[in-house]
């Protein structure tokens, strides 16, 4: 509905200008009015029309991301170069002379020129594609739109960074990995260690049972992290998909706090020692 919207306006647009056109006896302004509602109505039919076809794989979706961005591109010039025409300019002139023109502007629109490169290699490197996980420069998000001069990136706060494609270096691509969420679960010290340890293997397969719709493998015990002030720090790890490594690790964290109660451990709070003479 969101790219129909346009395309009627588009339509609605050129047959306004079309009527309008014969009114005023071919008034060259009106032309070109009508010819660029033209243009961009259908640019937009086939954005619409891209968008009809839904690639399973996100190689797929990458092509249909950046054909959908050079449409914009390929309109632009269409419209330019018609409508200097319709306008009695002579546009063979222009284009035979343009090379000086291109040669300056290239020097002044290096950055330009790096981001629609990019773009355009992108599709072939295969370094990331839409609906892939990365991380870039300390910004981690889903790929949403990879466009021939930008790459947009949403996380899970739904916040949209946009990136040039020439910025795009040293991607941690994470998709086609298994991550690991991690759990430290504290408890007392006076707690029988051995005791604990011996019951855990029964709680991690309860867990796993109960969760396998975000993890991958049954959670494992890695053992003391760490000695703290007021307590053990028991550490545990599980196998989730990317997209799920910190969901996976908030319902480890409630799984096992709601377990270790079952098994009578409660979670310690900090405690101060006072010895007096």
């Amino acid at each position: 509905m969101k790219n129909v919207k346009p395309l009627l306006t588009y339509l609605v647009a050129f047959a306004a200008f079309a009527l309008v056109d014969r009114f005023l006896f071919d008034h060259p302004v009106i032309q070109v009015l009508a010819m660029a509602s033209l243009v961009l109505f259908a640019a937009q039919l086939l954005r619409v029309l891209l968008n009809l076809i839904q690639p399973k794989e996100r190689k797929g979706k990458t092509l249909i991301s950046l054909l959908s961005s050079l449409l914009h591109y390929v309109a632009a010039i269409v419209i330019l170069c018609w409508g200097l025409s319709i306008l009695g300019v002579n546009v063979n002139a222009i284009v035979a002379s343009v090379g000086i023109v291109a040669l300056i502007v290239g020097f002044g629109a290096e950055s330009l020129v790096a981001d629609v490169v990019t773009g355009i290699f992108l599709l072939f490197e295969n370094q990331y594609n839409v609906g892939d996980i990365v991380e870039v420069n300390g910004f981690r998000g889903t790929v949403k739109e990879i466009g021939i001069r930008t790459t947009s990136i949403v996380d899970t706060g739904d916040n949209i960074k946009i990136i040039n494609n020439s910025e795009m270096k040293n991607i941690l691509n994470r998709s086609d990995n298994i991550s690991r969420a991690v759990s430290d679960i504290a408890i007392p010290y006076e707690t029988d260690l051995e005791a604990l340890e011996a019951k855990l293997p029964k709680l991690m397969e309860d867990i796993y049972e109960a969760r396998k719709d975000v993890m991958e493998a049954a959670p494992r015990y890695l053992g003391v992290q760490q000695l703290a002030d007021s307590s053990v720090i028991l550490r545990f790890v599980v196998d989730v998909a990317e997209k799920d490594i910190y969901t996976g690790a908030r319902i480890l964290n409630r799984d096992l706090w709601l377990g270790f109660r079952k098994l009578g451990v409660e979670c310690p709070f900090p405690q101060v020692d006072v010895h007096s003479k």
